[in-house]
């Protein structure tokens, strides 16, 4: 299993990023995928996860400024972030889940890419 994340950066409060993972070594389209994050000094976040069939869940902190998709022809599962805040920073993983989409728990994670929201 292979989880590779791209598309973080550096981004003013309210900008927006869209972070890609692209999927190896299983068969994605029978996999649920999560994203999650980590912030400085703090534990592992739960942000979304999308179904096999597309069935989306957001954290509390991002409903509303984030949209989870997948697109099972190329093997990528995306986050688009907008309206961005300082308490966004962190490193942002891609990740299986080990059974529902909306719990903190992963069979497999990437290597993470960090955001950085600041002025």
């Amino acid at each position: 299993v292979q989880l590779v994340e791209s598309g973080g950066g550096w981004v003013q409060p309210g900008g927006s990023l869209r972070l890609s993972c692209a999927a190896s070594g299983f068969t994605f389209s029978r996999s649920a995928m999560s994203w999650a994050r980590q912030a400085p000094g703090k534990g592992l976040e739960w942000v979304s996860g999308i179904s096999t069939v597309g069935g989306t869940h957001y954290a509390a902190s991002m409903e509303g400024r984030v949209t989870i998709s997948r697109d099972n022809t190329q093997n990528i599962v995306y986050l688009q972030m907008n309206s961005l805040k300082p308490e966004d920073t962190a490193v942002y993983y891609c990740a299986i889940p080990k059974s529902y989409i909306w719990l903190n728990d992963y069979n497999y994670r990437g290597q993470g890419t960090q955001v950085t929201v600041s002025s």
